[in-house]
């Protein structure tokens, strides 16, 4: 008897139980608290932040992510010919995100829009763009920042105004033959690490001393990422101390500005933003506010970086968790859903809770900076701008890595995303000041500006009020701020976690802020994910799920 094959596949059973990738669904429009915070803060962003939504799940997008990540990029020093260029190839994907990114107003809508709530739109632009990719979010994050820098300075406004420009032009040619330009931050020494009074690069006057002045620049840089930027943020030592300069790639005719780029770094993560090790002989360079303020220069843009890796680090949360409830909602097992078995609708419940805590966190902060002209507001964001950078981005790897286990092996194969978010989740976390870090800051704050607690307080206490446990973090803060240094990161934690809570019972269902209250502020959760008792678990997904 012969076997027929082709009866065999026609008898075979189809599997219907294999998940197809998440694609085409709007990643702001059905997304509750982002498009919350458009409409509440500015509904004029609507079709923007739209717009990009719908290109978060886009499986062309998501094959650029994947594509430039995995094709790394190249250091060439020279040309065929043995010139000196320090160029660094990339794969066509990256210059396909950075037009992306640059061309939706990710880095600039901020400092470009005449709207109230700039600041909450472009982090909502932001949080968007982590979930598509975080290594074109570092030159995104940079141009943010150093925007009102250089706009500070007259001498420096056509600099920041090529910045601004919604616009991608990837041309290694002097900025000003450019139609866009974008930025590095070229600061860490080898021996100082993220003490820039360490740094021993110098810089002296070619003429006069002062702000918009030359001077040349000698010495190196340990971390020096983007390094195909048209220009460079920078310190160095000068006669008055630590300075600020702005460094460009390119001369004004066209060569060079004695800037070596000696390799690029080999990172777990973050593949596809070249970070590199360089050196300066004699760089021009332009100096930046005053000698001897270069920390105060720099932290005044680290304020909006700091920011940026809070709102990204949401991003990537809901990257993750998008992914594992699509997953878990698609996939059966035992006739139900996955999301909907008594072991799994916990871990997912307590995941859609420190998403939702990390979002809102981050967006006020946003919204703190919409009304820098308000007392209050500007030393909430002094405040929470630390707390919520320390915050956000040390709870982001356990999400990621429990959704990667929610989902399977699946998702510890590279073509799935996971593997790449579970790579990018430490690293904001490192850059612009590490936890211990924005701990030490915080303790600044509160002993320089004691007053800076009060709005934050004024944030909790409506809440307190109607939540016992709200109400205990209260008085624990109130204590424990007398002594800031003593109990550090106990302290900067009670403070996140209340200040979530209060958000959260003002903006989303009652039973997902309940749930956060029981569980983050009560006795009976954790240390792992879902560990949640007495909560409406469904409900809590409900809230989070795309749709």
């Amino acid at each position: 008897m012969t076997l027929d094959l082709s009866d065999f596949t026609r008898m075979r059973p189809v599997p219907d139980n294999l998940v197809p990738d998440l694609n085409g669904v709007d990643a702001f429009s059905t997304d509750a608290i982002a498009a919350g915070v458009v409409e509440r803060y500015a509904p004029w962003a609507r079709e923007r932040a739209a717009a990009l939504g719908a290109r978060v799940w886009d499986p062309a997008v998501l094959k650029a992510a994947r594509d430039a990540e995995r094709v790394r990029p190249e250091l060439r020093t020279l040309d065929r010919l043995g010139n000196e260029v320090y160029d660094v190839d990339f794969h066509p994907a990256y210059h396909e995100l950075m037009a992306l990114g640059f061309g939706s107003g990710v880095h600039s809508l901020a400092w470009t829009a005449d709207e109230p709530g700039a600041h909450s739109a472009r982090a909502v632009l932001s949080y968007l763009w982590n979930q598509i990719d975080g290594s074109t979010a570092c030159p995104l994050g940079m141009a943010y920042a150093s925007i009102p820098v250089l706009r500070s300075q007259p001498e420096l406004a056509p600099w920041a105004d090529k910045l601004a420009v919604e616009g991608y032009h990837p041309a290694d040619v002097p900025i000003t033959a450019k139609s866009a330009g974008t930025i590095g931050y070229f600061m860490t020494e080898k021996h100082g690490g993220s003490d820039l009074r360490a740094n021993v690069t110098v810089a002296r006057p070619v003429g006069r001393r002062g702000p918009g002045e030359t001077y040349l620049v000698n010495g190196h840089k340990w971390f020096a990422s983007v390094p195909m930027a048209d220009c460079y943020l920078t310190v160095a030592q000068t006669e008055a101390g630590v300075s600020c300069l702005l460094v460009p790639r390119r001369r004004a005719d066209g060569a060079l500005n004695g800037i070596r780029v000696n390799r690029l770094k080999d990172k777990l993560g973050n593949r596809a933003n070249a970070s590199s090790e360089i050196e300066y002989h004699d760089a021009e360079a332009i100096l930046v506010g005053e000698e001897g303020h270069g920390v105060r220069t720099i932290l005044s843009s680290a304020e909006y970086t700091r920011l940026d890796f809070a709102v990204g680090s949401a991003g990537l949360m809901r990257a993750a968790l998008s992914q594992g409830l699509y997953y878990n909602d698609e996939r059966t097992a035992f006739g139900s859903p996955l999301s909907a078995l008594p072991i799994q609708a916990p871990v997912l419940a307590d995941l859609a809770l420190e998403w939702a805590g990390a979002a809102h966190l981050a967006f006020r902060v946003a919204r703190a900076e919409d009304h820098r002209d308000d007392v209050s507001e500007k030393l909430l964001s002094r405040l929470l701008t630390p707390v919520a950078k320390f915050w956000n981005c040390r709870r982001v790897p356990g999400v990621v890595e429990e959704v990667m286990q929610s989902i399977g092996g699946n998702a510890y194969i590279e073509e799935h995303p996971l593997p790449r978010y579970y790579r990018e989740a430490p690293l904001n976390a490192i850059w612009e000041g590490t936890s211990n870090m924005m701990v030490m800051d915080v303790g600044r704050v509160l002993t320089r500006e004691p007053k800076a607690i009060e709005p934050v307080l004024d944030e909790i206490r409506p809440v307190a009020a109607e939540h016992p446990l709200v109400a205990d973090a209260l008085r624990d803060i109130e204590e424990l701020v007398e002594t800031p240094e003593e109990t550090a990161r106990y302290l900067v934690t009670r403070i996140a976690l209340a200040t979530q809570a209060a958000l959260l019972v003002r903006h989303v269902p009652t039973p997902v802020a309940e749930a956060f209250v029981a569980s983050r502020l009560g006795t009976g959760w954790g240390p792992g994910y879902g560990t949640l008792r007495g909560v409406d678990v469904g409900a809590v997904i409900d809230h989070a799920r795309l749709g």
